[in-house]
């Protein structure tokens, strides 16, 4: 479809597939307060998917650590990231936003894989390791993915 820097004939690429969540118009400012608590609220269930996934992986199917916390990431960041972009953010989809978004999270998928590895081999075999070392991992990942979204990515038209 022509657009002001398109020409008929042009190829236009899909926007990345994504899970209708709400049916709200995005763009909608959000003020900070309830960015915060939404954000909390979508990484509280991206948490729980992400713990999940990691705990059947690690305990019951004796994976390795590390394979098992970068596969659940990736199920619990792929959750976040499509409800943060329709509720939390109230963003439009865009292919910038996406890019960024991918971006971030291999950053965050680092930091996150590597505190919880180091951790979990640094800490003592005792019940409390594994999630220990998942909520300080998850929680430092957190900040850094709330803080560049809400000022970088979600900005990008």
């Amino acid at each position: 479809m022509p657009g002001p820097d398109r020409r008929p004939g042009d190829q236009v690429l899909p926007l990345p597939a994504e899970i209708p969540l709400v049916d709200e118009p995005g763009g909608t400012e959000v003020d900070l307060k309830t960015q915060i608590v939404r954000f909390t609220l979508t990484g509280g269930l991206s948490a729980i998917v992400d713990y999940g996934i990691y705990s059947l992986l690690l305990n019951l199917l004796g994976w390795p650590v590390s394979l098992a916390k970068a596969i659940s990431f990736v199920a619990g960041t792929t959750t976040a990231y499509l409800i943060n972009r329709r509720w939390t953010f109230k963003a439009e989809p865009s292919r910038a936003r996406f890019f960024a978004v991918v971006a971030l999270y291999a950053v965050t998928f680092a930091v996150q894989v590597g505190i919880n590895a180091a951790l979990y081999f640094a800490l003592p075999d005792e019940w409390w390791r594994q999630p220990l070392a998942f909520v300080i991992a998850q929680g430092t990942a957190t900040v850094i993915n709330f803080v560049v979204q809400r000022v970088v990515i979600f900005k990008i038209e």
